[in-house]
């Protein structure tokens, strides 16, 4: 047996990996290269720092990334359960305090007699396979010196793209003259029920989001702002690698005057408390702290100039005097060419010391980048016992994007947790939650004869 395992990074997928190593009785050293170095997005030194959003998205059986949540919180996710423990308001999403969250990770992580954490930065993989099996899981923005390393162990089959992060706000610079908390769809009643429900949803704050509506003239004012402000100046090959997941909001503007309100502004849902009408649009902010003090501009990633991000964010009616804690940027995500390079188990198809988890698989989110670090674990935990693979099956979300990322395909692009990867269902269903919680349960029994 090996004496320990090895895993490079200390993001969501090293963590999970790690743990579930490490509850296995197998030793495992976890290589962090914070505080001794950080990536353009990093900030703190904790462990499973989340830099993005702090949403992990839907809890819904129905939800492809809630199903996902599902099938970990069966297979004893360590970091699902922390996300559970650490989450904030946020409806039908579990959404987390990241600060408790990242601290709490690194707390179980550092009390784990069979994990060693070593505060340094990797540059060669190969002197780590002279001693054993290696899990690479140093996610999207993996450092430029290991970056060329995994370029030259992957026969530079190596791609890119950019993501973006939303800007957080100070709650008590909101001017709730104009904001007003609620959830979208909760107010479609009678208009006088209606109205008086919401003015005591405000007064109580028992809402997961803080919305901002606008009429016609706001929006179209903020629009024709937005698409003329300065941005951060991109390379003309980095403009071809944005990720259609997480479109800068500046982009997906500039693509029509009313894109805006079909996607991250869309009113539908919601009545302005002002007129007792429908609104023209409606920007969402979404709690990002346990306190409640912080908030996210939901569906804001961006990457203008912090500046202009002043400037143009507080033209949004209720955000005039907004305190920007942090505004959003924009960073390089690396990603190998999967389909070539890995099995269903995310191990290297002609290495078989070495797995990969995380973003830099082309998993794209929080949820799969544990589903995949899960996978990697499990199967090099069985690899060190000389126990068979573990391919779960393609009808489960955790399967289906393992295969999805070890399929050979023309145009690889990140993909996220969605009901479009599983196999379709012998017969049309039309009504897409009962279609999809039929999917659900499939996955689930699925799952359970896995674990069985």
């Amino acid at each position: 047996m090996n004496e320990y395992i090895t895993v490079v990074g200390g993001g969501l997928a090293g963590c999970e990996a790690a743990y579930q190593i490490a509850k296995a009785g197998i030793k495992v050293k976890l290589y962090e290269m914070k505080p001794k170095k950080y990536s353009k997005a990093h900030t703190n030194q904790n462990l499973a720092e989340i830099v993005c959003s702090n949403s992990f998205k839907s809890n819904l059986h129905t939800n492809a990334c809630g199903l996902l949540k599902e099938e970990l919180r069966m297979l004893d996710s360590m970091l699902i359960k922390i996300a559970d423990e650490t989450n904030v308001p946020a409806g039908q999403a579990l959404a987390v305090d990241r600060e408790a969250f990242s601290q709490k990770v690194t707390k179980i992580l550092e009390s784990m007699e069979n994990v060693e954490i070593i505060r340094q930065e990797i540059t060669s993989i190969e002197q780590l396979l002279k001693k054993g099996i290696v899990i690479v899981a140093t996610g999207p923005l993996t450092s430029d010196n290991l970056s060329n390393e995994i370029a030259k162990l992957t026969g530079k089959e190596k791609l890119s793209f950019y993501d973006a992060a939303a800007p957080i706000i100070e709650k008590e610079s909101i001017n709730f003259d104009i904001a007003f908390f609620g959830n979208r769809y909760d107010q479609e009643r009678g208009k006088d029920e209606e109205l008086e429900i919401w003015k005591k949803r405000l007064q109580n704050q028992e809402a997961s989001y803080i919305n901002l509506p606008m009429n016609k003239e706001e929006y179209e004012n903020f629009w024709q702002e937005l698409i003329r402000a300065e941005v951060v100046e991109l390379h003309e090959f980095e403009k071809k690698e944005i990720f259609e997941g997480c479109m800068p909001i500046e982009v997906m503007a500039k693509r029509g005057q009313d894109t805006l309100r079909f996607g991250p502004l869309k009113p539908v849902g919601f009545t302005d408390l002002r007129t007792g009408k429908r609104p023209y649009a409606v920007v969402q902010l979404r709690q990002d702290n346990k306190e409640g003090s912080l908030y996210n501009m939901v569906g804001f990633q961006t990457n203008l100039k912090f500046g202009e991000q002043k400037r143009v964010f507080s033209l949004i009616p209720g955000l005039e005097q907004a305190e920007f804690i942090k505004y959003g940027v924009m960073h390089r995500n690396t990603f190998i060419n999967s389909p070539k390079l890995l099995d269903a188990t995310y191990q290297m198809k002609e290495m078989p010391n070495l797995y990969f988890a995380g973003q830099i698989t082309g998993v794209e989110g929080y949820v799969e980048s544990i589903s995949s670090g899960m996978v990697a674990a499990i199967n090099a935990i069985n690899q060190v016992k000389n126990m068979p693979k573990v391919v779960f099956p393609k009808e489960t979300m955790i399967g289906a994007l393992a295969d999805y990322i070890s399929t050979p395909k023309e145009g690889f692009e990140p993909m996220n947790a969605n009901f479009g990867i599983l196999p379709t269902l012998p017969e049309k269903i039309k009504d897409k939650k009962i279609k999809y919680g039929k999917l659900a349960d499939i996955a689930i029994q699925k799952l359970k004869a896995v674990i069985e």
